[in-house]
């Protein structure tokens, strides 16, 4: 892609960090967000050093330097990070089930190891994907902001290791090394490997239900508008660094109610909107049940509901995000409605 098939902002913004930043290290580079910041990067002429598991031509093509390896081995990490200027760490475990380690060793040990590797290789700039599950505790955050504190006590080890990796990535901010943490809720858009075929297989399958009887508002954001608060993140710690060790909210700054949201994304697919309901305390207990029976029985596969679930389900989820427009300068470029436009366009082209 060329610097021309972005936004003038985007360009604007790739541009300035082009002229402080000569290599970049990205990890979860063959992620949803993850391939997007490449994209930017690449398209600015920046060189990327790209970090994952699994190997990826679609990343090769666009000339980033691709590294596969673990983000809980140091060596490795180390080794793939010589000569970069700017790290953006986005690789992590999502998901809602899964052992405590299973979490614990690629979000904690991975996050402190590109932490190490850091101050090892005299990197002065870390940019970490972090999420708002660090403040969520199972009840409403209605507009909360930064102040929010986290959470004390969480439904699933996702959010109990991304909240102390966000803690180490925020302690290690320094003159030597300035890191901030952002938090984007619900990332979507065409490609994205989790939320929408989630949801659009379930619809098909006949089990998609919605969680509770009152509709609660809650944010997301489409995936360019994601990418680019990471690239206005990395703009601002190589200027200003108005944004060292602080954590930001990011979203559409668009709240809707999860009703809406899921069946914008069915409408895309040419499928009926959702209207079958479940009580949230059923939700909740089916949850408890099921996580304890896939405990007992030593289940991988994540269970139909878990506690999690029921909770992010039934709850809102919508953040006060000045704090990002105030010291990033961020403002979402494309609007809900704009990205379902490019959903069903994608869509329609699989």
């Amino acid at each position: 892609m060329l610097l021309t098939d972005f936004t003038l902002e985007e360009q604007n913004a790739l541009t300035l960090l082009a002229t402080k930043v000569n290599k970049v290290f990205v990890t979860g580079a063959g992620g949803f967000l993850g391939f997007a910041i490449c994209q930017r990067l690449r398209a600015a002429d920046i060189e990327v050093v790209g970090f994952a598991r699994g190997d990826y031509p679609k990343l090769a093509m666009l000339g980033v330097d691709m590294h596969r390896g673990d983000i809980s081995d140091f060596t490795s990490v180390k080794n793939a990070m010589q000569g970069c200027d700017m790290v953006f760490h986005v690789a992590s475990k999502a998901g809602v089930w899964g052992s405590k380690q299973s979490y614990y060793s690629p979000n904690v040990d991975g996050a402190n190891n590109i932490i190490k590797a850091c101050k090892a290789l005299n990197i002065h700039h870390l940019v970490y994907t972090s999420t708002p599950s660090v403040t969520f505790a199972g009840i409403d955050e209605n507009g909360i902001n930064e102040s929010a504190p986290y959470a004390s006590q969480y439904l699933n080890y996702y959010g109990e290791s991304k909240a102390i990796a966000e803690q180490n990535i925020l302690a290690a901010n320094s003159d030597s090394l300035k890191t901030t943490a952002l938090r984007p809720h619900l990332i979507w858009g065409p490609n994205d490997p989790h939320l929408v075929p989630r949801v659009i297989e379930r619809a098909k399958a006949g089990k998609l239900k919605l969680v509770g009887y009152q509709d609660k508002l809650v944010d997301t954001i489409y995936v360019d508008n994601a990418a680019y608060a990471h690239i206005l993140a990395g703009v601002d710690l190589v200027y200003a660094a108005k944004s060292a060790g602080k954590a930001y909210f990011l979203s559409n700054d668009q709240p809707i109610t999860m009703a809406a949201m899921l069946n914008n994304i069915l409408a895309c697919a040419d499928l009926p909107p959702v209207t079958k309901r479940v009580p949230a305390g059923v939700a909740y207990t089916a949850g408890v049940v099921l996580e304890a029976l896939y405990g007992l029985l030593n289940k991988t596969q994540e269970p139909i509901m878990t506690r999690f679930v029921a909770r992010q389900l039934s709850t809102s989820h919508y953040f006060d995000i000045s704090a990002a427009k105030q010291d990033l300068g961020y403002q979402p470029l494309i609007s809900i409605e704009q990205g379902m436009q490019r959903l069903k366009q994608s869509l329609a082209n699989m």
